[in-house]
Order: structure tokens, then C-alpha cells, then sequence
């Protein structure tokens, strides 16, 4: 698929995620399990599963659009069940609604054994760039 025409991915290069998978409305992404996304008591911070989340829908609706559409973050609801302290942090987002104005896609965090341990509900807004 190509690359978007965005620039950087931003946070997500930050904490390392990788790309297993990108699909017009399908995509499978890991992040290792290190000291720099973990929060004090050694698992996960939530907050990496929202990251994650809003990081790889954003950027398969806008590669969706062949990056001439500006594709951000509208809202996200994440539901954490279970945590994940060490191997990946592993995330499949399917596209559920590919309208014209806004994208809603479902993201299911696994760990190693594909457990589920967080669902996102992440809707992304496409705009014209100015």
C-alpha cells in the first residue's frame, strides 16, 4: 500500500509501532511491551491502547483517501479489560462506516494469546486540507 502522504505518524513512531497489515479497511499493527509504555505498577498505561488506536485508523482512512484528505481523530472509547505487562501489545481495526465526512472503525487489542484486553470505538473525521 502507499505510504501516506502526511509526513511523520507521529506518536506512534514515538513508542515504535509496527505495521503488520494495511488494507483499505483493515489493518493489523504489534507494539513491544517496554519500560517506555508501561505505567508504574508494570503494565500497559491505557493510554498506548488509545494511541494505537487513533494512530492506525487515522492513517488508513487518510492512505484511504490517497492522502489528498485530512484525517483526524474525532472520537475515541476505549474499554480496557484485561492488562498487558510483557511481548505485544497486538491491535486489528476494521472499518465499520466509510462515509464521506467520517470513518468509524472497531479496534481489538490482543496480548500474546490473543486475549482480548481492550476494544476501541475510534470514529476519524476526514476533512479537506487547507
Amino acid at each position: 500500500m502507499a505510504e501516506a502522504k502526511t509526513g511523520s505518524d507521529g506518536p506512534s513512531e514515538l513508542i515504535g509501532l509496527e505495521y503488520l497489515e494495511r488494507e483499505h479497511a483493515h489493518v493489523r499493527a504489534r507494539l513491544a511491551v517496554t519500560d517506555d509504555v508501561r505505567q508504574p505498577h508494570g503494565v500497559v498505561h491505557g493510554g498506548i491502547f488509545s494511541i494505537i488506536a487513533e494512530s492506525i485508523c487515522s492513517r488508513a482512512t487518510g492512505e484511504a483517501h490517497d492522502g489528498e484528505a485530512a484525517a483526524l481523530g474525532q472520537s475515541s472509547n476505549a474499554t480496557l479489560l484485561r492488562p498487558i505487562s510483557s511481548g505485544y501489545v497486538n491491535a486489528e481495526a476494521t472499518a465499520r462506516h466509510q462515509g464521506r465526512t467520517t470513518w468509524v472503525w472497531d479496534v481489538e487489542i490482543t496480548d500474546d494469546e490473543e486475549r482480548v484486553c481492550a476494544l476501541v470505538r475510534m470514529t476519524v473525521a476526514v476533512r479537506e486540507r487547507p
